[in-house]
């Protein structure tokens, strides 16, 4: 455990260091609840009130910015410039670097939920009996999947095309995963990719233990179960110190 821990802890001494990234990482889900949440533009589902859809979706939105873009694209820069380099030639491998650096997004992930949540409350939400602990274990398995599938692309891409790739891939699963446009509104053939997605599992397996109002929260907690299975696996197995 000590290799993980300083690990974590280096990590961490980082992330501090970049406050410009951790507070767009914060601002950018905040301002976008803010926004869609007073002006009418999205579909909303079955949601009589915008805020009741957006608020889970936002926060699974949060853990996705942070877990993957922001974590994925930060591993791939160290990458490339060989910062990753000199630790392959230490006891601490590739799992435990990984693991550290999954372990440190939490830290961001509980700031933006610190500021989403009272926003979301300011903004109207009232949410009927939210269960939080099944919530707080979907955001675990979701960061697990999220970090797993950005470091997966970090660790085998160029820096460039990582960023590219990050950056792309969060498009789609922001507009495929039932964050902010509801599964009913999508043609039915995307309908069923988007519920095998991360993004859709998790902001459904959210939007089913804070408001009941989930689409297929048994299969959702399949799915995201699984790609917090496979991501990180494949992350440990084919990521590449340089």
């Amino acid at each position: 455990m000590r290799p993980l821990l300083a690990q974590l802890r280096a990590e961490l001494q980082l992330m501090l260091r970049n406050g410009e990234q951790v507070l767009l990482t914060v601002g950018i889900p905040t301002m976008l609840l803010v926004f869609f949440s007073l002006v009418d533009v999205l579909p909303k589902g079955s949601a009589t009130d915008p805020i009741d859809f957006l608020a889970p979706g936002i926060l699974a939105l949060a853990v996705m910015s942070t877990a993957m873009v922001s974590l994925g694209i930060g591993t791939g820069f160290e990458r490339s410039y060989r910062v990753l380099k000199r630790l392959g030639a230490t006891p601490l491998g590739r799992g435990r670097l990984l693991a550290a650096k999954i372990a440190s997004v939490i830290s961001v992930e509980i700031l933006q939920f610190a500021i989403l949540v009272p926003v979301a409350y300011a903004l109207g939400w009232e949410p009927t009996g939210p269960n939080w602990a099944p919530a707080i274990g979907a955001v675990v398995l979701g960061t697990i999947a999220f970090g797993g599938l950005g470091l997966l692309l970090a660790g085998v891409l160029r820096a460039e095309i990582n960023l590219g790739a990050q950056n792309g891939i969060y498009l789609v699963l922001l507009l495929l995963g039932g964050m902010v446009i509801p599964f009913g509104n999508l043609p039915v053939g995307l309908r069923a990719v988007a519920r095998v997605l991360p993004s859709g599992a998790l902001a459904d397996v959210l939007r089913d233990t804070l408001t009941a109002a989930g689409d297929r929260p048994g299969l959702a907690w399949v799915v995201l179960a699984a790609w917090a299975v496979v991501t990180p696996f494949a992350a440990a197995r084919f990521f590449r110190w340089e």
